[in-house]
């Protein structure tokens, strides 16, 4: 690192003595001595392998996350399960993290920084991914329960700690770029794992010759290289931030965030109508794919590969499509009535799947395109009804919230299906979209009679954010106008003036129009 050090110091002073030349009329020099362009952070190829470190740092927590989903089956045989205690899987990750949504914030600008946190939290979603393994192994469900619980302790804050990165390399450049890759790879990751844990199932069995806990155990150690090669890529990112901040003397990046609780008895109606929208829409998706292969095999007759795939459909859609959606609706605004498409959409999903033999393709399709798009709706609207200084604790309690209503959901999906089948599971999921659709047209109307803006179109937008700015520079105009004459205002400290004052302070008898004081009340009259 020194020697890069030297070659950039290098670099920039031969720059120097090269700009005093040619002020000087004298020639220029040689070739500068630099660093190869992946070495130097300052250049583009250095960025781009930054950027795929930072992509493939939450890869293995994405595919990590729904290997249950890929093995429900598996999962309920081996281990001897229902679905309820399946799906108290779901519920273990998504518990510490109604707390943590909270603190990831801070734990990474106030306690650990972002490298050390990046590293930490990696090490929580390892370690959790191996006492998940281990559980099955020893064919302890108890201990597979608390290895899904490490690992959500680290999981959400490591997006957090992503997000941070990408902020601190790449603001102001193509950050609307670099999250859309980040979602994007975190897409695809889920996406492998419902394709291939399966496979990996069924080559574990041949070798072993059997199926049962060994054989969950030893799969989903397997499917935890995954996370080793994020914990990789952690390192490696630390290391090259660090030296980055060395050479460009660069700050470490921190999140922004500011949390107080205090502020939630200050949050609107029309919040709290996102949040509901939120929790309920979500509720309807993640606990169905968590669901969803056996569903598809049983309704459908679908072989377990073909169930895997259309199962998989709404994260091979969300990875191209949530650019794409957030490009539009960035362009054309109108965010209440891209939700309420969304939730229609969906609601029209879980209806085609609950009651008719349609080809599922369609529906799930459809889902894929709605999950998108609410995506792409829902979250910027926070911003447009909260002060900034109240968003952090808005989105960390958006995601509280949304945390807690998962749990409490997967858990209530598994006991349904195991009571009532797979017909009134879905009927329970398209009653959660209809809360939220409920949700969705009172704050259109909310938002309506109180004058919001959520549902301005981009062009109105941009108009009144205009005439704001205006007018915040004419007020600081005016501002910095009556500074300049109140400084005319203001007595001169001369000498005479200094001396007076001083001769008083010791006692001295000055005259009326010798006072030091009288300038001084004659300023404050003209105040009044």
């Amino acid at each position: 690192m020194a020697e890069d050090e030297r070659a950039l110091l290098g670099s920039a002073a031969a720059g120097e003595e090269e700009e005093e030349e040619e002020e000087d009329g004298g020639r220029s020099p040689g070739p500068l001595r630099a660093l190869p362009a992946v070495c130097d952070p300052r250049r583009l190829p250095h960025r781009l392998l930054v950027l795929a470190l930072m992509c493939f740092l939450g890869f293995g927590s994405y595919f990590c996350y729904d290997n249950p989903a890929a093995l429900q089956t598996q999962v309920q045989r081996d281990m001897k399960v229902n679905t309820a205690q399946f799906m108290a899987l779901y519920a273990w990750y998504s518990w510490p993290n109604v707390v943590l949504c909270f603190f990831g914030g801070f734990l990474i600008d106030r306690v650990f920084g972002i490298r050390l946190g990046t590293i930490i939290f990696s090490i929580f979603v390892c370690v959790g991914q191996v006492i998940f393994a281990l559980g099955a192994l020893l064919n302890t469900f108890w201990l597979m329960d608390m290895g899904r619980f490490v690992f959500g302790i680290g999981g959400e804050s490591l997006a957090v700690a992503q997000n941070t990165y990408a902020v601190s390399w790449f603001k102001g450049k193509e950050l609307n770029l670099v999250f859309g890759l980040q979602l994007s790879m975190a897409r695809i990751g889920s996406t492998v794992n419902m394709n291939i844990m399966g496979w990996i199932y069924s080559r574990v069995q041949d070798l072993l010759g059997y199926t049962g806990p060994s054989t969950l155990g030893l799969t989903l150690m397997i499917g935890g290289i995954t996370c080793l090669f994020s914990l990789t890529c952690a390192l490696i990112l630390a290391y090259l931030d660090k030296r980055a901040e060395k050479l460009l003397c660069k700050e470490q990046g921190k999140t922004g965030e500011v949390i107080k609780l205090t502020d939630v008895k200050d949050f609107s109606f029309s919040l709290w109508l996102i949040f509901v929208i939120c929790v309920c829409y979500y509720a309807a998706v993640f606990p169905f794919i968590g669901l969803g292969k056996v569903f598809f095999i049983e309704k459908f007759r679908f072989s377990s590969q073909e169930a895997s795939a259309i199962n998989s459909i709404v994260y091979i859609i969300s990875a191209p499509m949530s650019p794409v959606f957030g490009l539009l609706v960035d362009k054309l605004g109108k965010n209440i009535i891209w939700v309420l498409c969304a939730v229609i959409t969906t609601l029209a999903s879980h209806i085609m799947l609950a009651f008719t033999f349609w080809n599922p393709w369609i529906a799930m399709c459809l889902l894929g395109l709605a999950y998108s798009l609410l995506a792409c709706a829902l979250w910027p609207m926070v911003a447009f009804v909260v002060p900034e200084h109240q968003l952090g604790t808005a989105y960390g309690f958006m995601q509280s919230i949304q945390n807690l209503g998962l749990a409490i959901i997967a858990i209530a999906a598994g006991m349904i299906l195991d009571t009532r089948g797979y017909l009134f599971l879905e009927v329970f999921f398209s009653a959660c979209v209809c809360l939220s659709l409920v949700a969705v047209v009172m704050l259109y109307f909310v938002n309506h009679l109180t004058g919001g803006d959520l549902n301005w179109s981009a062009k109105k937008r941009e108009e009144l954010q205009k005439v704001a700015a205006t007018e915040a520079e004419e007020q600081e105009r005016l501002r910095r106008q009556n500074e300049d004459d109140l400084a005319k205002l203001r007595p001169k400290a001369d000498e005479f003036s200094l001396r007076n004052k001083y001769l008083s302070k010791l006692g001295a008898q000055l005259p009326d129009n010798y006072s030091s004081y009288l300038s001084t009340m004659a300023h404050r009259s003209v105040l009044k």
